[in-house]
């Protein structure tokens, strides 16, 4: 079992993110953590690599599906209006799609952040997936205001900035999809490592 300190988490600073001019604001963040960044490249996705980022399963489908239903009764609107139908599935793969789309329209920022609890940590730090619901103090607290339904009744994905593994395991499979047999560095960080 690897020490805490040691534990990795993927990041991918999204086509806003890169837009609006926060990639360095981000990093700078995690880094005033003690975290440190161990693996950075900026590129260009294919619609073909970010299919392979996302699940394609029907549970993580029907997930999306429940979720965006669940906000639209949220908030007393039709789900149908803006998808067509109630079907879950269907929901989840819309959604995925305009996800898809969104994340090819502009080059990313992709990294390896290592720390205590890295993954707990990038999450706490950049915030709620849903950035009105963000704390200020947070990536999507402080630089997005958006939402699920804007983003559903204009057909797009959510303008987040940033995404981060949820889980180790989800980490594990993104560094390896995103970095593969390039190297992640390792270094001591003065006065953490030391």
């Amino acid at each position: 079992m690897i020490s805490p300190k040691e534990e990795k988490t993927f990041v991918l600073i999204k086509p806003d993110g890169v837009r609006k001019g926060l990639i360095g604001e981000i990093i700078k963040r995690m880094e005033q953590r003690d975290l440190k960044i161990v693996a950075l490249e900026m590129f260009q996705p294919s619609k073909a690599e970010m299919d392979k980022h996302y699940p394609k399963d029907e549970k993580w489908l029907t997930r999306i599906g429940e979720k965006t239903s669940a906000t639209y009764s949220k908030y007393d609107r039709d789900v149908r209006q803006d998808f067509g139908t109630n079907d879950l599935l269907k929901i989840g793969k819309t959604v995925r799609a305009w996800l898809i789309d969104f994340m090819v329209s502009a080059p990313m920022v992709k990294m390896v952040v290592q720390g205590v609890h890295a993954v707990d940590m990038v999450r706490k730090i950049v915030g709620p997936t849903m950035p009105y619901m963000a704390e200020m103090g947070t990536i999507r607290g402080d630089f997005s205001a958006d939402s699920a339904i804007s983003a559903n009744t204009e057909h797009r994905a959510v303008f987040n900035l940033v995404h981060a593994s949820e889980t180790p395991e989800e980490a594990k499979h993104e560094i390896n999809h995103w970095f593969g047999k390039k190297t992640v560095f390792k270094y001591k960080r003065f006065g953490i490592d030391e």
